[in-house]
């Protein structure tokens, strides 16, 4: 079995021309203090990744750096360009390529990809679903190799959000 959990980033601050580019922006406050919230519900819960893939983006570092800071994970981390501006294909290609010693997967990204990405992999594809800031989905795969990983194979085991 392999599982995937989809980290959307925290909330952030608007796009506007008083602030930086959007692969600036940064976490808001209330963002900062959702982060710590799911830290502490991934933590709760056991969900500890064997590898992490993040935007590298400001705002889902920062994500990361809050929820890892209360998850204590110590697994790998790798900054991946490419899931900065990635669809759901990009990234169902993205995991596909992974080696197989990893079998829990964290993925910090952005909507919609994140969203999208969920109703691709889900055997629930056709309903829609709300993927707010810092909500994690976990997805589980009855496969054991990463690249077996397929649209309407995951089951989704839940869908955590920073007010549960």
């Amino acid at each position: 079995m392999k599982r995937l959990l989809l980290l959307r980033h925290a909330k952030t601050e608007q796009a506007n021309k008083d602030t930086p580019a959007d692969f600036s922006r940064a976490l808001t406050e209330r963002g900062r203090a959702d982060a710590v919230a799911m830290g502490q519900q991934l933590a709760g819960k056991a969900y500890l990744p064997d590898l992490i893939l993040c935007s590298p983006s400001a705002r889902t570092r920062q994500t990361l750096e809050l929820v890892n800071r209360e998850l204590r994970s110590p697994s790998e981390c790798r900054y991946v360009d490419a899931i900065y501006a990635a669809g759901a294909r990009q990234l169902l290609s993205l995991l596909q390529a992974l080696q197989d010693k990893a079998d829990m997967v964290m993925v910090v990204g952005h909507n919609p990809a994140l969203e999208d990405s969920l109703g691709l992999l889900t055997r629930e594809a056709t309903t829609p679903r709300v993927f707010p800031p810092a909500a994690v989905a976990v997805i589980d795969f009855d496969i054991s190799a990463w690249r077996e990983i397929a649209p309407c194979t995951g089951a989704l085991a839940e869908l955590l959000r920073p007010k549960n």
